[in-house]
């Protein structure tokens, strides 16, 4: 676990730099403008359709294929494999046709603000874009099996050929026609799924046509993904809510949206994600072993190491919100009023990170707990709170107040889904969480007004990157001693895993 967790890490990392380089250079070439808003709408629209669909297939598909393949044997595993990969390509079918003929439709949805040439240039990009549709649902089922079969890494590792594909697709459309964007998009996501299908392939899986949409594990997969698809779906609601306001707020609006939500999900990206990706597996064990205190005892820790992590990155972020976007986006067309409206919607998605940190955990452990219900009525009822604060708040605070919508909706419903998992799981161990949290929440402000005063102190005798950084660092520092000194018990943790020696300390918790 230890291993694996570090290596997906570092292989994030890696793949959240070259996300990086890929935004960097769309505002570099097109800035916050209405080129972006289309490109960036054209590719949301498949992106929402499939992944409400592939969060279902994430959630079932992996129990339902260690059932068939324990109680049956592999042949029949593949079979399963075989039947949901044919009937999804069937449901692309119907989805992608029904794009087509609706296309100007379903764009007045997603971007309410858009008209004259900016509206049609975005119909044809969306056209271009929703090819990807039959290889986005391939890849939700290939992700699956490759972790079924323990294969952590190629997952990870599938982004790096496509953020290439897509720098190059954004640097040749600067300079020739920007359709490539859109065509771009449809090459990187097919070099995703050529990927994951060749390790798929040498993992043992083989492709064959079979097609039974009665079949019985298909409705039984089905059953078990619904709840999980829907409460996806109210997350992608509340996206297609902020993404039409922000189309009617300003020009570049969605793209100030994206890049700031972008730069505030890296954190859960690179730990909450790679910690989960692990952790998910391992409390299904002790769930299903009926070691119900060793699954909370690890849950609580992996709770406070996320605390540890994600609540300074987060501080760091409402602190130094236009420093950090004009450190990666301030060049090219990417201009001062880009700048302003990006690093305003920064500050206050920041405020939602922690809470978004923990609403993927708290999710899964429902969902290892085969209640996937849980989740899909509490996302409801964040949506609802969404919904009226996107319409209060944009009035108030324009592109700000749909961020801060998104992250007090965020929080509430991660607050609803620890009172839940209480209620089912009983203690928690509540009071020694909220001890720590407040511990890292004081050292992370400490941190973080140690680090401002420091950079305004030497801005203006030195450059504008060496300072941020060297106030970055000397923050990071005073953080760390303040936890040791406050008696922060996870930093303990984290010594052990820099040691080697978590692995032992989590199987003498879960004994």
């Amino acid at each position: 676990m230890k291993k694996t967790v570090i290596i997906l890490m570092l292989v994030t990392i890696i793949s959240k730099i070259l996300g990086f380089a890929r935004d960097i250079t769309l505002s570099y070439f097109y800035g916050a403008s209405s080129i972006s808003d289309v490109y960036l709408i054209s590719l949301t629209i498949p992106a929402i359709i499939f992944s409400i669909v592939g969060k279902g297939i994430s959630v079932g598909f992996i129990p339902m294929y260690t059932r068939i393949e324990n109680k049956s044997g592999s042949e029949k595993a593949s079979l399963f494999t075989n039947n949901l990969v044919n009937l999804l390509l069937v449901i692309s079918i119907i989805i992608f046709l029904i794009g087509i003929i609706f296309t100007e439709t379903i764009v007045k949805m997603f971007a309410s603000g858009f008209e004259g040439e900016t509206l049609a240039l975005t119909v044809h990009f969306t056209r271009i874009s929703l090819v990807g549709v039959f290889f986005t649902a391939l890849i939700y089922i290939y992700l699956g099996y490759l972790q079924i079969k323990g294969a952590f890494i190629i997952p990870a590792v599938m982004g790096l050929p496509a953020n290439f594909i897509t720098i190059g697709a954004i640097f040749l459309s600067s300079f020739t026609n920007p359709y490539l964007l859109s065509i771009g998009s449809v090459l990187s996501t097919f070099s995703q799924l050529l990927l994951l299908f060749i390790f798929s392939h040498k993992n043992h899986y083989r492709y064959q046509f079979t097609l039974h949409y009665k079949d019985e594990n298909i409705k039984r997969m089905a059953v078990l993904a619904l709840p999980a698809i829907v409460g996806t779906s109210v997350a992608q609601v509340n996206l297609l809510i902020d993404r039409t306001l922000a189309s009617q707020i300003t020009k570049g609006g969605i793209t100030a949206l994206d890049y700031a939500n972008t730069l505030s999900v890296v954190i859960i990206g690179v730990f909450v994600v790679s910690i989960s990706t692990i952790l998910y597996p391992k409390i299904s064990k002790l769930i299903a072993e009926g070691n119900i205190d060793g699954m909370k005892s690890i849950f609580s820790n992996a709770i406070n190491i996320i605390n540890i992590l994600v609540i300074p990155a987060a501080i760091g972020c409402m602190f130094f919100s236009r420093e950090i976007v004009e450190l990666l986006y301030g060049r090219g067309k990417f201009d001062s009023h880009a700048i302003e409206l990006t690093s305003y919607a920064l500050f206050f998605y920041a405020l939602g990170i922690i809470g978004l940190s923990h609403r993927e955990n708290l999710s899964n452990a429902f969902y290892a707990l085969q209640d996937t219900k849980t989740p899909m009525i509490n996302a409801g009822l964040a949506m609802f709170l969404n919904i009226i604060l996107n319409l209060l708040l944009s009035k108030i605070l324009g592109i700000g107040g749909i961020a801060l919508a998104t992250s007090i909706s965020t929080t509430f419903c991660t607050f609803l889904l620890i009172i839940s998992l209480r209620r089912k799981l009983g203690r928690l161990g509540l009071k020694k969480l909220s001890y720590s949290f407040m511990k890292i929440m004081i050292a992370s402000l400490a941190m973080g007004g140690i680090s401002k005063y420091i950079y305004k102190l030497f801005i203006s005798t030195t450059g504008h990157i060496f300072t941020f950084i060297f106030a970055v660092v000397i923050g990071g520092l005073i953080y760390f001693v303040l936890l040791y000194l406050l008696k922060v018990k996870e930093i303990d943790t984290i010594i052990l895993l820099v040691k080697g020696k978590l692995k032992k300390s989590l199987a003498k918790e879960a004994a």
